[in-house]
Parts: structure tokens; sequence; C-alpha cells
């Protein structure tokens, strides 16, 4: 097997403008948000990426079939921008594999006319946030005001662990426009609230508009499910008061 393994299921000449990585981070805020538009916007699958840098294990599907673990690329055109999609479930388990990996996604976005990239992802805070704002990093300044005028907010200092920081340092030796995404989350739970407000400030960005009712109706499930957690809690603190008087 070689160390990446990219195979498309179309012959036929794709071109794309723009990229969106959505790998799995923290709170699954980039994933959230890149499956969301992957389903609202009807993208197809056109490609598959497996990689000795994957964990070491295999898929077995509903019919007890067992397949290599892979990343998946997806592709729409949307009011005539043409988007490329990567996501799954997986990244590198070595250093040297997330350099190895996101030069292949550069390549492949490269050869397919990309000109900017889009990385999504989450930034912990360490606690639950009511209204998640959505911060941002560049990888050239004159994208600054363009991603402040969206609804982006930027904090100096700190760093992006990943195929979502290196896709912006490598894509800039390239030649490529780089904006990061981070949706402020606990870091605790899938976040699909932090989500929605991404997908916000993504779609001004692409210029779409983009149903969210899924999103959004996700988030008020799992709210439901945190305030029942924070009621037992308090219910089982007053029980121990109790039992202590």
């Amino acid at each position: 097997m070689e160390d990446v393994t990219v195979t498309f299921t179309r012959d036929d000449e794709i071109e794309a403008s723009v990229l969106i990585e959505g790998l799995p981070g923290i709170g699954h805020v980039g994933k959230l948000v890149a499956e969301h538009l992957i389903h609202e916007l009807e993208a197809e699958k056109i490609g598959e990426i497996s990689s000795i840098y994957f964990p070491p294990q295999v898929v077995v599907d509903e019919r007890g079939v067992a397949h290599l673990v892979n990343n998946e690329i997806y592709r729409c055109d949307k009011n005539g921008l043409a988007i490329l999609f990567l996501v799954g479930d997986f990244q590198s388990t070595s250093a040297e594999g997330h350099y190895i990996l996101t030069e292949c996604y550069l390549d492949i976005a490269q050869d397919l006319g990309v000109r900017r990239i889009y990385t999504l992802g989450g930034y912990g805070v360490g606690h639950l946030v009511e209204n998640p704002r959505v911060l941002a990093a560049v990888n050239m300044e004159h994208l600054l005001s363009e991603v402040e005028g969206a609804g982006g907010a930027f904090e100096g200092g700190g760093m992006i662990v990943g195929a979502s920081g290196l896709l912006l340092g490598l894509g800039f030796a390239r030649g490529m426009e780089g904006v990061c995404l981070m949706g402020e989350t606990s870091g605790y739970i899938v976040d699909p609230r932090s989500a929605d407000n991404l997908l916000t400030v993504l779609s001004c960005l692409l210029g779409i508009k983009v149903d969210h009712t899924l999103l959004q109706q996700r988030a008020e499930e799992m709210e439901r499910i945190i305030a029942k957690i924070q009621e037992t809690e308090e219910a089982r603190g007053r029980e121990d008061l109790n039992y202590i008087g």
C-alpha cells in the first residue's frame, strides 16, 4: 500500500474554486458544518483518500463487510460557485503524516483549480457557551476585513493543530488564500449550536443561502439533554446535602 492513495469515482474533468475542510476536531464543529452543507447542497461524492497514516483499523458496514478507513471528497455547484468538500472521520496519527496528508489534500485542490480554502473547527473554552462566537485566522492580510464583515472575530496568539492549520500554512506557499473558522465550544460535547453560528459566517463568505433547520434542531435536542443532565446533578447535590444534614 502506498503512503497515500487517492481514488476518484469520476473520469471526466472536474474543477472547483473553493475547498472546505471539515475533518474531526473539537466539538466536531467543523465536521457538523461540512456534512450539513454536503446534505443541503446535494454534493456528489467524487473521491476517497486512504493512507497508512490513518489509524490501523477497518470499518465494518451494516452488512458485516470490512473496508479500509478513508476520508472522502465531495463536490457541488451552487450559484455558479464550484465547491469541494474534504470530510471524513480521520486525521493522521503522526506529525509526519499530518504534513504528508495535507500536501496530498493541497495537490488535489491545486489540480482542480482551487483558489481559496476554508478550514472549519472548534475553539475549546472549557465551559458551555450560550452564544458561541466564530473566531478566525487567515493566511493573507487582505482577507481580514472580509472575514470580519461576515461576522468572524480575531484574537491574537494561539495555534491551530492538524489539517485545519496546515492547510493555511502550506497553502500559502502555493498562493492559495486560506481562512480558518472556529466556533467557540466547551470541548466536552458535540456542539451543533456552535456549528450553526459558524455556518452563518461561512455562508456569508461563500455568498450562498443554506437552510439551517436540521442543525438548529440538533442544537435544541442537545440543549435539552444538557439541561436534563444539569437537573440530575443538582438533584443529586440536594440529596447529598439532605443526607449530611
